[in-house]
């Protein structure tokens, strides 16, 4: 069984496949991201371990299959309610996510329906500086998707921020800092500014959807600096 590993206090990474190819959090009580469906089994076993404290809410960053594939089957199971960002909210209860896609008639968006979870109904849209677990605040950056949320813990400077960056390519499985996959993305240009306002805070960690947390927060700023000479 995957085992769950410490980030920061309160703040629990569990890599769903190998090479933290996918990657869920728990922010207190507070489940981050489900990966894809054929994850839900290893993710309720995961979170029934001993010493884990059992989620109260999820929330996911954006309306992806690899981030909400299980989510309907942990929400059922475990009876807990959804949270999400505003602009993802139809495309889950209706569970068609390629409705968040920049071409939502193309082969990409017919995989993405396919892979994706079962719809299901949202509880609570959160909204620029709602409060989480474990003294996180949410973080509005549609860009990725129109309602990708990212989630900020200042007295630490933790970042959760899903796909708005990732250390590790889910296809290519290379490393390094990079944006997110083109076709996936909605807006490159507000994904970027996304990025951009992050940076500013300065993250200590930031842990992503796709790879491993990244501890430089000089390499962050560095690889955001060098967004600004490339064409959106």
């Amino acid at each position: 069984m995957r085992r769950w590993r410490e980030v920061a206090p309160g703040v629990r990474r569990l890599p769903l496949r190998a090479l933290d190819v996918v990657n869920v959090y728990l922010l207190g009580d507070v489940l981050v991201d489900a990966g894809g469906r054929t994850a839900a089994n290893m993710l309720l076993r995961a979170l029934a371990a001993p010493g884990v404290r059992p989620p109260v809410a999820h929330a996911v960053t954006h309306a992806h299959f690899d981030h909400q594939g299980a989510s309907h089957a942990v929400c059922e199971q475990l009876g807990i309610p959804l949270w999400c960002g505003a602009g993802d909210r139809e495309a889950l209860e209706t569970g068609d996510l390629a409705r968040v896609l920049p071409r939502p008639h193309s082969w990409t968006a017919r995989l993405e329906r396919w892979l994706a979870g079962p719809a299901h109904p949202v509880s609570r849209v959160l909204r620029e500086g709602d409060e989480l677990a474990a003294g996180f605040t949410v973080l509005e950056t549609p860009g990725h998707t129109p309602g990708s949320i990212a989630f900020w813990r200042a007295a630490d400077r933790v970042l959760v921020l899903g796909d708005l960056a990732m250390s590790r390519h889910p296809l290519t499985l290379r490393r390094g800092l990079r944006e997110p996959i083109g076709m996936g993305t909605l807006d490159r240009a507000a994904n970027r500014a996304a990025l951009r306002r992050l940076a500013a805070l300065e993250p200590a960690i930031v842990c992503f959807g796709h790879g491993a947390p990244l501890l430089d927060p000089a390499r962050f700023q560095a690889f955001v600096d060098a967004l600004n000479l490339r064409r959106a």
